[in-house]
């Protein structure tokens, strides 16, 4: 049996930073290095988290054959597999009542757009809102993609057993398994309002989307009066 060396303690391993930068005043660097300590306690922290997470005993079988609607007709959820053994279905805001897609999923899914590919590598991917099929992929259409695979869960159920028992116009981010023919739900993202910190908009963690990662490195960070939009072409 291995066993994993000791870590070296995060403030050594800042102070052991060469990086210095034009015109930076010692107070600056002391804070940085100070700051260093702390992402370094935060990947190390993501990386228990992920361990524990891929540690969860096995989940609930799936109950039924669920049916969705993609582009060349009807499929199951077995079918949204491919050829892998793990796949993640994003269920984003779009519901029929809903007259455009919720900008914020839509944010994350354009992110996501670019690295299908990368993504289905290692596992399936798979796009599903509670809008007919048509709507979605006029949707699709006009953010120009073209590697998303989007899907109707027009009955709503699976929406009801793995998004929201109330069918309500959220997003949802679930992860399966099919392990000996046998299709297993694994993770899925629980955080809701609920669980929010004060002055906080409720999110999960890690962001899935990189947007909000990039606007953390910044002074200005992620606000509080700012969200993404579907269009940003003057009136």
């Amino acid at each position: 049996m291995t066993t994993q060396a000791p870590l070296v303690p995060a403030s050594d391993l800042a102070a052991r930073n060469r990086a210095r930068f034009p015109n930076e005043s010692a107070e600056y660097r002391q804070a940085r290095n100070a700051l260093l300590a702390e992402e370094i306690e935060l990947r190390r922290h993501i990386e228990r988290v992920a361990a524990q997470r891929r540690q969860l005993p096995p989940g609930g079988e799936v109950p039924r054959t669920y049916v969705f609607e993609g582009e060349n007709g009807s499929v199951t959820l077995a079918d949204l597999f491919g050829d892998k053994d793990t796949l993640i279905v994003y269920s984003y805001m779009f519901g029929p009542k809903r007259e455009k897609p919720c900008p914020m999923c839509t944010s994350l899914m354009a992110a996501f757009e670019g690295k299908v590919p990368d993504i289905e590598q290692r596992i399936a991917l798979a796009m599903v809102a509670r809008s007919p099929i048509e709507r979605l992929l006029e949707a699709k259409k006009a953010r120009d993609w073209t590697q998303l695979k989007v899907y109707s869960d027009s009955e709503g159920s699976f929406t009801r057993d793995y998004v929201s028992a109330e069918d309500a116009d959220v997003p949802g981010y679930t992860v399966f398994t099919r392990r000996d023919g046998t299709i297993r739900h694994f993770w899925s993202g629980e955080m809701n309002g609920e669980m929010a910190d004060p002055g906080q908009d409720p999110r999960g963690a890690p962001d899935p989307d990189p947007l909000w990662h990039l606007l953390d490195t910044t002074p200005e960070g992620r606000g509080t009066d700012w969200y993404p939009k579907l269009d940003y072409r003057r009136a």
